[in-house]
């Protein structure tokens, strides 16, 4: 499986979604290094120890996915993204599906 890096348009699109870098401390890992990295992850499905050296330390990126998950900030982007499409005509409500699935129940179970 082929794994393909954010585009410089992506890139951009999510960029001012991020929450800022703190003012103190120790400087944040690059951004779009850890979000490249953390969508590594997510498309592969390898472990974070096999997180190749290009994408950074497999512990920050995933501490960022985690925390970036507390703050709603995945969240945001994609409702950003939604509104866009939305917005551009790109997505129409009469055709989206959500994926799911169905079971049966057993009949006469309680």
């Amino acid at each position: 499986m082929k794994f393909k890096e954010l585009t410089d348009e992506q890139w951009e699109f999510i960029k001012p979604l991020l929450p800022p870098s703190a003012n103190t401390g120790r400087p944040r890992a690059e951004d779009r290094r850890t979000v490249n990295a953390i969508l590594y992850i997510l498309k592969t499905g390898c472990s974070w120890i096999d997180l190749p050296s290009k994408y950074g330390d497999d512990v920050t990126a995933w501490r960022r996915l985690k925390r970036w998950e507390q703050q709603s900030v995945w969240k945001n982007i994609m409702d950003t993204l939604v509104g866009r499409g939305y917005s551009t005509g790109i997505l129409k409500v009469d055709t989206l599906s959500i994926d799911s699935s169905t079971v049966s129940a057993k009949k006469g179970v309680s």
